[in-house]
């Protein structure tokens, strides 16, 4: 009986020494890598592709997620000295995934907000647009001026942001139920199912470029959306990653910035279901 105890706890040593060794090995892993999360499903920002290039990751065994975001999530894994790691997440689960410790942080084209702040902290900006509509080229809205013309018409925005928010903004609008991915809601106005949706300006660029029958309503100063269109990264409560990211993304020019969202908007697949 008592050579039964002794090998039984001999095996139970065992297991719980290579239990702890193979949660080192995996807390050290980690701790080379710049997990980040992402849609890749919201171009020029992030988007799913088939091929390699220069600027995509790999997600999976056969797609790449490439966009502004990545090229970002590069620049700062890099100078980090980590290796980018991305996972592609759904835009709802985004906060969850990095309270839970599953990534280190979003780069999604997210903007820091006071509800978002109660649960992640956010860097500086990193990247600061302006907020327009997408329209049909042969509507009526297309020489609007002021959101308030978009009165009684149905708009659009996506789940869960501040662009589907800023709706309410506009009098007497027939405020749509947000879809949660943009390709969805590009489906929509192509369908005539909405008048119009909201986006920031690089995102209705590369809709546009890809959509023939869409065009950009862009609104006079002090006649647009009330809306901060800044991006920023957000990281978990009390990240030892803030400094360093900030310190990073301070060394990006205005200039560069421009460039990299002018190179991603070029090299962005069409936007469609």
């Amino acid at each position: 009986m008592k050579k039964l105890l002794v090998v039984l706890l001999s095996i139970l040593l065992v297991a719980c020494s290579s239990s702890s060794n193979q949660s080192t090995t995996s807390t050290q892993d980690n701790e080379d890598k710049f997990v980040v999360g992402m849609e890749c499903d919201y171009a020029p920002f992030n988007w799913t592709q088939v091929e390699s290039s220069d600027t995509a990751v790999q997600i999976s065994d056969v797609d790449y997620c490439d966009g502004y975001d990545v090229v970002i999530a590069k620049r700062i894994a890099d100078e980090l000295g980590k290796e980018l790691e991305i996972k592609k997440i759904v835009w709802d689960n985004l906060v969850v995934a990095i309270n839970q410790g599953d990534i280190d942080a979003i780069i999604a084209g997210m903007t820091d907000t006071p509800d978002r702040r109660e649960q992640v902290d956010f860097t500086n900006p990193y990247y600061e647009s302006q907020m327009v509509v997408v329209v049909r080229s042969d509507s009526e809205l297309t020489n609007i001026n002021d959101i308030q013309e978009l009165s009684g018409y149905r708009v659009m925005g996506q789940l869960a942001t501040l662009y589907d928010d800023v709706i309410d903004q506009i009098e007497g609008v027939q405020h749509m139920t947000p879809q949660d991915s943009y390709p969805r809601m590009v489906l929509a106005l192509n369908e005539g199912e909405v008048d119009a949706i909201t986006a920031e300006l690089p995102v209705a660029q590369g809709v546009v470029a890809a959509n023939e029958g869409l065009t950009i309503v862009e609104f006079e100063q002090g006649h647009g959306f009330e809306a901060d269109t800044s991006v920023s990264i957000a990281l978990a409560k009390d990240s030892d990653l803030l400094d360093p990211i900030n310190e990073i993304l301070s060394g990006i020019s205005q200039d560069e910035r421009n460039q990299m969202m002018i190179d991603a908007t070029n090299r962005q697949p069409a936007i469609e279901e």
